[in-house]
């Protein structure tokens, strides 16, 4: 397995916004790319402000490269706009690229 990991900040009154459109773009990116899904994590940010931090899950590093190679985006027109419309800041590239060796998560 594979993670890859992305971090945004948001714009405040912004974060259902984000967190929709970032739920609707993973089940998008899962059917058209083979993602294994993804967890969004919140974060409140020394100073105010909030940052998100998704990590998706791979079946491996080929899968996920060809995605990325293929500028993987969320397809649907009104979700894009909503994810893009919420972001305050972002990355140009992934924070992580984590091959598993482990996992002892319960997935009950």
């Amino acid at each position: 397995m594979f993670v890859a990991a992305y971090w945004w900040k948001v714009k405040p009154g912004k974060e259902e916004q984000f967190r929709a459109a970032w739920r609707r773009g993973t089940e998008l990116i899962r059917e058209k790319y083979g993602s294994l899904g993804s967890r969004l994590h919140r974060e409140d940010m020394p100073g105010g402000g909030t940052r998100f931090v998704g990590i998706a899950e791979w079946p491996d590093r080929a899968t996920w490269q060809a995605a990325f190679d293929a500028k993987m985006a969320y397809d649907e027109p009104a979700t894009r706009a909503a994810f893009v419309d919420a972001i305050a800041e972002a990355a140009d590239e992934p924070l992580l690229l984590l091959e598993v060796t482990d996992d002892l998560l319960d997935r009950g």
